[in-house]
């Protein structure tokens, strides 16, 4: 038996019930395994608050979620070496890929993470997993020297492993999905198999996590919340998308012409019917959680037969929650909302990214007709589920006008609510390869929502980019209401 903590550096301020903590915890709980957990979010000296400035800028609604917190005023680093001494773990470990890879940040929770730990005292295993352990593995390690070993890929079943060899460095060195470095050397092991049967991590066990933790804000609203995953992967292959990291590494991302996986079975996995419902139950009961997130790439690519059965089981329960899901709109018809809404969906969010259709086609390799957009927002409306909008700007080749056509096309939309972020160039995607002068290449600065930087731009200020972020919502709800007096204030300002 070994112990393990797990290490969550996130830097939002709210509550993120991050699903590789629950799944990660699970697995090495049911082998036997000492588990404990070292959450950042709550440290008042560590947090960026998030939810402040998004509700500032009209993404959020205002809500009392502090009032439903208590904030740590301990120092961060004091903390977390008193945890580290107290629980004396044989191994940390941070960062995973799992279906919660795109908006919470994950992206660049592995530099947070050695941030944390390059300044602890510490004699065990350092193993860091996700997206810049599957890309980039052999740049990581060389500017992480603390660490003993990057798991690329899933990183469930390959932690558990490492921990029952422990401590016999010569048999762990031998795990597929493993990196290292030996005399200076990189070594890198072959891929290990994709996990096909997600039931085998289930139930994924949320208790490690503080109580406060589910409280998160949520249309105004403070509700028991946490985020959920159904399935991993996605059929489609934008080429900004970190999906495609994944796709890579297991070698499943061969794409027709219309930015779809040709075998997506090889790829698009989901846990069963049953499952999925004793969950949520179970999670309903236990933590009084009303609200599942669903991370979900897409959910309407998730097994038909899985939905359907699952929506039985919940609707035949009579179980008081809600779902939040993202999909994407030509998934969504009438015969699909209304499914939906069996499944007790409250709400619905789409990438739109950006308004210009030739680009989405061209540049982003999203193909999704802008007529299918319209109407997807529009049946969720006559069936009541909310709407979120997707939006990206400071796009390599996007120019100030697109980003002017975007809020239009979102007030046309009418969503309740626009989100807008940074491109960011992830390191691994095919649009990152075309983006190297415009984008920052170290592992800082890669949270899209808050703290991306674009050095430069090939067509627009950066300082209109934050203009233009900073007021996406404004404008949409004031229909472009002083735009141009706004901007030239704003370009003396700054």
């Amino acid at each position: 038996m070994a112990k393990i903590l797990l290490l969550n550096p996130n830097k939002w301020g709210r509550g993120i019930t991050t699903i590789w903590v629950a799944s990660h915890a699970s697995v090495l709980k049911k082998n036997k395994h000492d588990v404990s957990l070292f959450d950042c979010t709550f440290f008042k000296n560590w947090s960026d608050d998030e939810l402040n400035i998004n509700t500032k800028n009209l993404q959020f609604k205002p809500t009392n979620y502090e009032e439903n917190i208590k904030w740590e005023s301990k120092d961060l680093l004091k903390s977390l070496q008193n945890k580290i001494d107290f629980f004396s773990p044989d191994i940390i470990f941070s960062s995973a890929i799992s279906s919660h890879i795109h908006g919470e940040g994950e992206y660049i929770n592995i530099q947070h993470a050695y941030d944390l730990l390059k300044k602890m005292r510490f004699n065990g295993l350092i193993i860091l997993g996700g997206l810049q352990s599957t890309s980039r593995p052999e740049i990581v390690l060389k500017s992480m020297p603390k660490v003993d070993y990057l798991i690329s890929g899933e990183s469930e079943l390959i932690l558990n492993d490492i921990a029952a060899l422990h401590p016999d460095k010569n048999k762990i060195q031998t795990l597929d999905g493993i990196n290292y470095l030996s005399l200076e050397k990189f070594k890198k092991n072959k891929s290990q198999k994709i996990i096909n049967d997600l039931d085998i991590l289930a139930p994924y066990d949320y208790s490690l996590f503080s109580d406060q933790t589910f409280n998160r804000p949520y249309n105004g609203k403070i509700i028991r919340a946490i985020d959920y995953e159904i399935s991993r992967g996605c059929i489609y292959t934008c080429s900004y998308c970190v999906e495609t990291i994944i796709q890579n590494y297991y070698q499943v991302g061969d794409n027709n012409n219309r930015g779809a996986l040709k075998n997506p079975s090889a790829y698009l996995r989901n846990k069963s019917s049953k499952i999925i419902f004793n969950e949520i139950q179970e999670l309903n009961k236990k933590f009084k959680i009303k609200l599942f997130r669903c991370q979900d790439t897409n959910f309407l690519t998730i097994n038909k037969k899985v939905l359907t059965e699952l929506a039985d089981l919940i609707d035949e329960s009579k179980i008081d929650i809600k779902l939040y899901i993202e999909t994407r709109p030509e998934g969504i018809n009438e015969k699909t909302v209304k499914l939906l809404k069996k499944l007790k969906v409250d709400g619905v969010g789409m990438g739109v990214e950006l308004s210009d259709e030739s680009f989405r086609d061209g540049t982003l390799n999203r193909y999704v007709d802008q007529k299918k957009i319209i109407r997807a927002f529009e049946i969720l409306k006559d069936y009541k589920i909310n709407r979120t909008a997707y939006n990206m700007i400071g796009l390599e080749g996007q120019s100030e006008d697109s980003i002017k056509e975007t809020i239009k096309f979102n007030i046309l939309l009418n969503p309740e609510v626009s989100s807008v972020a940074y491109y960011s160039a992830y390191d691994g995607t095919n649009l990152a390869y075309k983006s190297i002068k415009n984008y920052p290449t170290n592992l800082n600065d890669m949270d899209a929502q808050i703290r991306s930087k674009i050095i430069k731009h090939d067509k627009i200020d950066p300082r209109l980019l934050e203009f233009y972020k900073n007021n996406f919502n404004y404008f949409i709800e004031n229909n472009m209401k002083n735009l141009d007096k706004m901007r030239s204030e704003w370009l003396e300002n700054n």
